[in-house]
């Protein structure tokens, strides 16, 4: 029989330097935020596409021979050229992977960029995925629970969540966050425990993912 895997307490760290991201790397860390100011021209684009009200919901993989390699984001927001902002965006999305390709050596990268009207995930769970980059460019952000704060093993339930609004954390508007799942090597059922937030009436979302697939 095999003895159990021990490692420290599960924690999330959160900080407004960028150097913050690399914490995700230690073993008992499952979520590292970096807490930016996004810049104005990036958040004006990303309050203009919103404006529009046309859906958007792109979907991609990206194969990147090696970090320095320049992702190619042709048919993001092509249709978009016209709104003040657009290269400024593409700018800060292509920083991201670049960052994201050589924190983990990454040379295949998963691209989500979609406008959300709804909570895409309203349960709390956990990722099947060795780890994601999740960043709300504009409307709110995921939330979180720290370690302890809901039993694993009752995920899925709705009456195990919490309804007390201080055990529940939120990212704000242009935070960074990377958050471990499920199948990162050694953080087998250290999953971050996430949600998507519910939506205020009339508001919505636009949200960029990026999964770590080889």
């Amino acid at each position: 029989m095999l003895a159990p895997v021990l490692r420290q307490p599960l924690q999330q760290v959160s900080r407004e330097q960028i150097e913050v991201l690399g914490e995700v790397l230690r073993d008992e860390v499952n979520l590292a935020v970096w807490q930016r100011q996004l810049p104005a021209q990036v958040s004006g684009f990303a309050s203009a596409l919103l404006a529009q009200g046309r859906p958007l919901g792109h979907s991609s993989v990206l194969e990147l021979p090696s970090p320095e390699s320049e992702p190619n984001l042709s048919g993001l927001v092509d249709t978009y050229s016209d709104l003040p902002g657009q290269a400024a965006f593409l700018q800060d999305v292509s920083w991201l992977i670049s960052a994201f390709a050589c924190l983990f050596d990454a040379q295949r990268i998963g691209v989500r960029l979609r406008i959300l009207d709804k909570a895409m995930c309203p349960r709390f769970h956990v990722d099947q995925v060795p780890v994601r980059l999740i960043t709300s460019y504009a409307g709110v952000g995921s939330e979180w629970l720290a370690e302890g704060v809901m039993a694993r093993r009752r995920l899925g339930d709705p009456t195990a969540e919490p309804t007390d609004a201080a055990l529940i954390e939120r990212a704000k508007t242009g935070d960074v966050l990377l958050a471990k799942g499920e199948k990162w090597i050694g953080n087998e059922g250290g999953g971050l425990i996430h949600r998507s937030p519910q939506l205020p009436v009339g508001q919505q979302r636009l949200l960029l993912t990026l999964d770590w697939l080889a």
